[in-house]
């Protein structure tokens, strides 16, 4: 993994925040920085599982790289609310 790769992938989790915020509103502990780690693991999480599915990874700046990222962020985001609404 490159610089580059890693640099995309955080820029492509910003991203996907936000993305995620607008699809999924509500109101979470942390506000918008917890919502950008959020966007960020999720863009990784992502690229990864897309990867291991042949679905394509998080890799450059492309419309696929975005929504892969895009939907890592919105089911970790869902996962995140449900674990903070049973804690």
């Amino acid at each position: 993994m490159t610089l580059t790769s890693i640099v995309t992938w955080i820029v492509l989790g910003l991203i996907a925040g936000v993305v995620a915020k607008m699809v999924i509103p509500g109101k979470d502990p942390g506000g918008i920085i917890v919502t950008i780690i959020i966007g960020i693991v999720g863009a990784f999480v992502g690229g990864f599982v897309g990867g291991l599915l042949g679905l394509g990874a998080v890799g450059g700046l492309s419309l696929g790289s975005i929504v892969t990222a895009i939907v890592g962020a919105i089911i970790l985001l869902l996962v995140f609310r449900m674990v903070r609404k049973n804690a």
